[in-house]
């Protein structure tokens, strides 16, 4: 049955009337096919069993018909997200332009999206004449109805302008790093372009994509309609992508001689196939990196404007010892701000080379602010994972008491706002730091602070038998729940304190 044909069918069903069809994926593995439809409706049972047998009606005999019936209203903040996200996906440079407060939605047949503009950019948007007709192909095809957008002049407000607190959280774009592309010899096509997007930036849809690097794999197959295509892996040393290229007559001769260990250019497009991107090179050329070729480094995350999951608190309780009566305190420890951290964890490891990485339970901070300790910022963290007995028995912290707590992925953005602009202090500090500067690579933040160590400036001040972090409270008369990591926070900055009013200086970098 053809795919127009069996819309039109399925719009006949109650609860179908405007319904899309999405998309079809054929799974081999179970020789089904399946529909994915989008309705704005209401719909019954009897609606879905209908469907079911249209859906049957339209595959072959040998195949089985599967459903994936989704209820999706044009609500104006949706179909907003959706815009951004394609945005951000195919036209980087218009992501950069537009904001969520920049789209209005309007519903009504058609829903209408309107862009607001200034002077400078409309000439951009008009310019690119297949955005708005590529937006509203992709709205249409992820909501019912139909839709259409425009430009309207907008007077734009400058960041700094506008109150954090009415904000919304600046959408993630950060521009996929390129290279020049060197020794380019033609196979398949001169005019392609000759700047490359690194392999590891490669996690967006587009319809012309360049990339290259070094063959380390080629493979040939078959499609389903009997036509030859090889399959590329290939690493440009930032990551590696397989990729598909059908073979053409006049070039078959000149890729076929293509081997493990030569380097290519390859245009094409990156789009999304079963819910992963897959990538098919219409042209491929010879070429490679630069000779010098260092990957940059990627721009991490920008601090997020508001906290999410864990909310600092003010800490003005300063019972356990009189640290700043009639003190003149150093420069260094007033014009500096300091958040002092102590971490919980499930083990030693704390870097991936040493093993598998532990998990954070808990993380205590507190900042110094002015001389003064004035913030504090305080969590238990799902590790994910079942702690040991001795863990538990150290820390006093338990599977029942991490249920519900949030996972390091939700914490360490509101540690790092917590942290913007601020030197770093830790007993033993970059035991702990390890462990949060993995973790915040994960999630693509750059964890990049000073540290300073209660641990060696107690060392080259103080003679004791030993500088624990419990040996230098009593030596400051603090009392305090050892291995729990909001009070060995608190503890530290107190004594960090102490060390740096007695050294008149922060330690050299």
């Amino acid at each position: 049955m053809d795919k127009q044909v069996f819309l039109e069918k399925l719009r006949n069903i109650n609860g179908f009337e405007s319904a899309v069809l999405n998309s079809i994926t054929l799974k081999k593995e179970t020789l089904s096919c399946k529909f994915h439809i989008i309705t704005d409706r209401a719909y019954s049972q009897e609606s879905v069993r209908l469907a079911q047998e249209l859906a049957k009606e339209a595959v072959p005999q040998n195949l089985s018909a599967e459903l994936q019936i989704k209820k999706v209203v044009a609500d104006p903040q949706i179909v907003r997200q959706k815009i951004l996200e394609y945005l951000d996906r195919n036209h980087r440079a218009a992501a950069a332009c537009i904001r969520a407060e920049d789209i209005e939605v309007i519903p009504g047949e058609p829903i209408r999206f309107q862009f607001g503009v200034d002077a400078a950019e409309r000439g951009f948007f008009e310019k690119n004449e297949q955005l708005l007709p590529g937006i509203e192909k992709m709205l249409s095809k992820n909501f019912c109805g139909s839709f259409r957008g425009e430009l309207v002049d907008k007077e734009k407000v400058p960041p700094e302008e506008t109150e954090e607190e009415t904000q919304d959280e600046p959408f993630d774009f950060r521009p996929a790093r390129t290279f020049p592309i060197a020794d380019f010899e033609t196979i398949d096509e001169a005019n392609v372009p000759k700047i490359a997007t690194y392999l590891a930036d490669c996690n967006f849809t587009s319809e012309s994509l360049t990339v290259c690097g070094e063959i380390t794999y080629i493979q040939e197959r078959v499609s389903q309609k009997g036509k030859p295509y090889l399959r590329f892996t290939i690493s440009d040393t930032t990551d590696r992508m397989t990729l598909s290229y059908f073979i053409k007559k006049k070039t078959e001769e000149k890729i076929r001689a293509l081997k493990e260990g030569d380097r290519i250019v390859c245009t094409g497009s990156n789009e999304m196939f079963n819910e992963r991107l897959s990538f098919t090179a219409k042209f491929i050329n010879r070429g490679s990196m630069p000779a010098d070729f260092v990957p940059e480094k990627k721009q991490g995350k920008a601090v997020p404007l508001h906290y999410s999951k864990v909310f600092p608190e003010k800490l003005t309780d300063y019972n356990q010892m009189n640290l700043f009566a009639q003190d003149v305190l150093p420069e260094d420890l007033v014009k500096n701000t300091f958040v002092v951290f102590d971490l919980e964890t499930t083990g030693l490891v704390n870097t991936p080379t040493g093993g598998k990485m532990d998990a954070i339970t808990e993380i205590g901070a507190v900042k110094i602010i002015g001389g003064e300790i004035r913030e504090k910022f305080t969590t238990l963290v799902d590790p994910e994972r079942k702690l040991d007995d001795e863990i538990v028995k150290l820390t006093g912290i338990t599977d029942e008491m991490l249920k519900g707590a949030p996972k390091i992925s939700e914490v360490i953005p509101d540690f790092y706002k917590f942290c913007d602009g601020c030197l770093l202090v830790g007993h033993n500090v970059q035991f702990d730091y390890k462990f949060v500067h993995y973790y915040a690579q994960q999630e693509e933040y750059p964890f990049e602070f000073r540290t300073l160590d209660t641990l060696s400036i107690a060392q080259s001040m103080l003679f004791l038998p030993n500088y624990k972090l419990n040996t230098l409270a009593d030596h400051y008369g603090i009392t305090f729940n050892h291995h729990r990591a909001w009070d060995d926070a608190l503890t530290t900055a107190k004594i960090f304190i102490e060390l740096i009013k007695a050294k008149k200086c922060l330690p050299k970098a």
